[in-house]
């Protein structure tokens, strides 16, 4: 079996990320098909090894290439940025600081073609903008670290493959975006990305109406842009059906009836999927020359420091970039 050579971020090292990090690398079976390297602070992962009572063997490396990818030692490119303690739970620049550049450092690593994907613990917006960072989030940095415009989320649990047509704009704003040019090119783009994951099955395309709006009963986007828009991708040889009533079409995706399912909104794709598992819903952030994984949960201030936090979220991360990053790797 291939084995998907992964770069960790620690995500900020005043919430839970750095805990549930190392629970991850605890758990022996996912050096069957992972090859991890931790990107952060040995400071913060020492500090992280008091808190779970975990204890590795710290192997500071340069470069990949320098691993040793064993069970029980955590390979760590050390930035160097979080040297003293820090309070767990507090909103910090210095933290917000050091989130954002692992999150960089592995971005480079990935296009360097050092490692096959990245998967990524929760940072916090708040630390972030304390620290001036220019973005508001993950997918804001892989797009300019990748240059792919408007990179594509795709929600993974169970056999349920979701997309999302919009993402952080106002209920509002996203039916607005609802037009034919915008449906047909993300068909096109999702299609793409399932032939790169090796993924078969249609796209499904929800509706954005109430029974996909009844033939113009409930709303007329479904007339005058999504069918449109679907027979024209059919026309052109893509393999895409619908509209489906959002009711039913993310339960249809659960049976394994489709590839994905094109989510026409935020929410609209979200609450499916995370209200079936809300701690095995993985963002994969796709349509990049790498996979990006993350945990699709915040960093629980709440929780951090207590060794409360739980670790499936992370470990589900893992396993998705393991199972998908080596079919981006440049031979």
């Amino acid at each position: 079996m291939k084995k998907s050579i992964i770069a960790i971020t620690l995500g900020d090292p005043a919430g839970i990320g750095p805990e549930i990090v190392l629970k991850t690398y605890d758990k022996k079976e996912l050096y069957e098909t992972a090859e991890m390297v931790l990107v952060g602070d040995r400071f913060v992962v020492e500090k992280a090894m008091e808190v779970t009572g975990l204890n590795f063997e710290i192997n500071e490396i340069e470069d990949v290439s320098e691993a040793k990818f064993e069970y029980g030692t955590i390979d760590l490119i050390n930035l160097g940025i979080i040297t003293e303690d820090y309070e767990y739970g507090v909103v910090d620049a210095k933290c917000g600081e050091a989130s954002y550049k692992y999150i960089m450092k592995a971005g480079e690593l990935a296009m360097e073609g050092k490692v096959d994907s990245v998967a990524t613990s929760p940072i916090n917006k708040e630390s972030l903008r304390a620290a001036d960072v220019p973005y508001i989030g993950h997918t804001e940095m892989f797009e300019d670290i990748s240059k792919v415009k408007d990179p594509l989320t795709m929600f993974e649990v169970d056999d349920l493959r979701v997309f999302f047509l919009s993402r952080h704009v106002s209920l509002r704003e996203a039916i607005d975006l609802v037009k034919y040019d915008r449906v047909l090119d993300y068909i096109k783009r999702c299609t793409e990305a399932l032939k790169v994951l090796g993924v078969e099955g249609p796209i499904a395309v929800a509706g954005l109406n109430p029974h996909s709006g009844e033939h113009g009963l409930f709303g007329w986007e479904e007339v005058d842009e999504i069918m449109p828009a679907i027979e024209e991708a059919q026309r052109q040889g893509y393999d895409v059906i619908g509209p489906i009533g959002a009711d039913s079409i993310f339960a249809l995706g659960l049976d394994g009836r489709y590839g994905a399912v094109l989510s026409l909104y935020h929410d609209q794709g979200h609450i499916a999927t995370k209200t079936y598992d809300f701690m095995k819903t993985i963002s994969l952030t796709n349509s990049m020359p790498f996979l990006r994984t993350s945990v699709d949960h915040g960093t629980a201030y709440n929780h951090a420091g207590k060794n409360t936090a739980s670790e499936v979220s992370m470990v589900e991360a893992v396993r998705l970039a393991a199972k998908y990053g080596y079919k981006f790797r440049k031979e």
